[in-house]
């Protein structure tokens, strides 16, 4: 069974100087629900969990659960590129209370093969509830095949993987060889009506932090036999989501909540204020979206 189908929003995470501010964590949250969004992910790469405490992450994941009340699955970032860390963060999220993992390959000191199983094999081993791996080489530097994903796909507790290669080739045969085994989500907002044409189970989504509606409908619409209305959403989105990568995830998106009035706060060194040229056109496509 699937832990979501449809859009889960990868959250901002709100800070004041001092720490996480927990009254804009549960209005964001709040909003998210009442816009239709079908699953949250709490400290994923947008929430900058990097530059958290484990204690910062600790509690936001904890708050987000209580705050989500079982209205809507909740998972929890918790990769990394030490393995008895993302263990330790693993079975912390699952005492939580979360729904679910989200795990990135390992980084930085990367791995082969037969160390990505291994790391993933080790991670399972420690919990009950699903994983979800998550494949972004932009970051990561390394590239979980298809082939290596069908060999992750045999490790229980392995459910789904975020797609964010890029490579529509590279998705398509992962549905080819691992698809009836486990869920697809994409990771990159601009391929989402793609991948769900191949048998993608929903997004894992950035956008969906200012436009969740429409990222949730996008997904709902095209799952009900509406390809066409889903694909119009989609490109509607596109404008909108090329100005939120316009700098590196998540500086615009924060950027573009705090516009909104959502009180996001600052972001984290080394993450910076946007380029004022990028800013003018973020601010240009927000308005032209109506969301300013």
């Amino acid at each position: 069974m699937s832990l979501f189908t449809g859009s889960c929003v990868a959250m901002v995470t709100p800070f004041t100087e001092n720490g996480v501010n927990f009254d804009a964590l549960g209005k964001a949250i709040d909003f998210q629900i009442n816009q239709g969004t079908d699953a949250l992910l709490a400290c994923g790469t947008t929430g900058e969990p990097t530059t958290m405490t484990q204690q910062e992450k600790r509690d936001v994941i904890r708050f987000t659960v209580e705050k989500a009340g079982g209205r809507l699955p909740v998972l929890a970032g918790v990769g990394g590129n030490c393995t008895a860390e993302v263990i330790r963060a693993s079975v912390e999220a699952e005492e939580l209370g979360a729904d679910g993992l989200l795990a990135v390959n390992p980084y930085y000191n990367k791995t082969n093969a037969k160390g990505l199983i291994a790391h993933f094999r080790s991670v399972s081993d420690a919990v009950s509830i699903p994983i979800i791996i998550y494949n972004v080489p932009s970051r990561t530097s390394y590239n979980i095949s298809p082939q290596a994903m069908l060999e992750l796909s045999k490790i229980k507790n392995v459910q789904a993987i975020k797609e964010a290669s890029g490579d529509i080739a590279q998705v398509l045969e992962m549905f080819r060889l691992c698809g009836d085994i486990i869920d697809i989500y994409s990771g990159n907002d601009d391929m989402v009506v793609p991948l769900l044409a191949a048998g993608g189970k929903g997004v894992i989504s950035v956008v969906a932090n200012i436009a969740p509606a429409d990222t949730h409908e996008m997904v709902s619409t095209f799952l009900n036999g509406n390809r066409e209305e889903a694909l119009s959403l989609q490109l509607k989105l596109l404008p909108l989501i090329h100005a939120l990568f316009c700098e590196v995830n998540p500086i615009p998106v924060k950027t573009a909540m705090n516009l909104m009035g959502f009180d996001m706060g600052p972001l984290r060194l080394p993450l910076t204020d946007m380029e004022d040229a990028n800013l003018t056109i973020l601010k240009q496509r927000m308005k032209e979206y109506g969301l300013l």
